[in-house]
């Protein structure tokens, strides 16, 4: 569950492991503590100090998408069933004791609401940072719906493929979404008002804010990323990837109020810096160990320490996103993917046969970078 970085740190320590029925799609935390996970089976559990909890059980479709309202008190999913479920977890009685296997907290009255879309399937959806209105994919559209007025408030018109990615500005005054030909940003204070446009050649499979909300990434399926400090005309264009850019991740702002962007593509990562002058760009080192394909990637919320997660059942811990600090396993047929907890305190994945793995931070291991 645990291995040792190259100078014999500790960084991480498994706290708590479980398996689920099948492949696991997703893993969140919410602001609270709560760990919420699904998989391709169907089901959605919630852990929470060492109980898991089965809002779903195993059905015939996946689930294949998660997200906690920035309160914590919502959590949506969706999956190939064509629903969007959304629990009020704040109905729940916490913290949350089973008493048996059989407890379903979807046939209490008031804890869920179903939003049936069929036929289309429901590949993204998250919530804003800001307020509590939810953002999922329908095909070659987006809508919005608010849990306030208990209803879908706008639709988002791509138009020109099905919705790649989608992904709220943290400040929560614009929604991206990627797709054939770019990024469309939409303005949330209007949603009747034509969205930006960062044209590309190709389509954009993947996009990311930084935590600043000044730039925005996007991962792009001729193998470049294409980063904008939003509002700029002139975005900068990073070429060299061996394959398609599958996932990016911000880090915390550094010295010079720049984050550092870190990217997957196969099985290699390369992490990206900002030079000084604009017109010098941004430079990238190349960190490599993983010999199979990188399913997951996310910079630890409040330091450089990078995780990365891929087919080859190996979870590694990146100090200060330049060297190996520690190799977790625990998924012997890979990892699908992981989420730091707001704090940075616990880190968990997910394994390509059902694995959940919940490692929790060392007392040795302070200084993360």
């Amino acid at each position: 569950m645990f291995g040792v970085g190259a100078k014999g740190k500790v960084l991480l320590r498994s706290r708590w492991g479980d398996n689920l029925s099948e492949y696991v799609t997703a893993v969140v935390w919410s602001t609270d503590g709560l760990l919420a996970a699904s998989s391709a089976a169907g089901e959605v559990v919630l852990w929470q100090d060492n109980n898991l909890v089965n809002l779903l059980p195993a059905g015939l479709t996946s689930i294949d998408c998660l997200s906690f309202s920035a309160d914590g008190k919502f959590l949506a999913a969706g999956g190939q069933d064509s629903k969007v479920r959304i629990w009020d977890i704040s109905s729940f009685k916490l913290p949350l004791i089973p008493d048996d296997k059989k407890w379903q907290p979807e046939q209490e009255e008031n804890s869920l609401v179903t939003l049936d879309n069929a036929p289309k399937w429901i590949d993204k959806l998250s919530w804003s940072p800001t307020c509590n209105q939810l953002a999922f994919s329908l095909g070659p559209d987006v809508q919005i719906w608010d849990a306030d007025c208990q209803k879908v408030i706008t639709t988002l018109p791509f138009t020109n493929s099905s919705v790649l990615d989608l992904a709220w500005r943290p400040n929560g005054n614009n929604l991206a979404i990627a797709g054939q030909g770019g990024v469309k940003i939409w303005n949330t204070k209007n949603w009747d008002d034509d969205p930006d446009l960062i044209d590309l050649p190709s389509a954009s499979i993947v996009t990311a804010w930084s935590g600043d909300s000044k730039y925005i990434a996007s991962g792009n399926l001729d193998n470049t990323i294409t980063v904008s400090e939003y509002g700029s005309p002139d975005p900068w264009v990073m070429r060299g990837f061996p394959g398609k850019v599958a996932n990016l991740s911000w880090s915390r702002s550094l010295s010079n109020n720049t984050p550092l962007l870190a990217a997957s593509s196969i099985e290699g990562i390369a992490v990206w810096k900002k030079e000084a002058d604009d017109k010098d760009g941004w430079n990238a080192r190349v960190l490599a160990l993983h010999d199979r394909r990188i399913q997951a990637l996310e910079f630890h919320p409040h330091s450089l320490l990078l995780a990365s997660a891929g087919d080859d059942g190996r979870l590694v811990l990146w100090t200060k996103a330049k060297q190996v600090g520690q190799i977790l396993e625990g998924a012997s047929g890979g990892f699908s993917c992981l989420v730091w907890d707001r704090n940075g305190q616990q880190l968990a994945a997910g394994g390509q046969n059902g694995e959940l793995i919940i490692w929790s931070k060392s007392k040795r291991g302070k200084g993360f970078g």
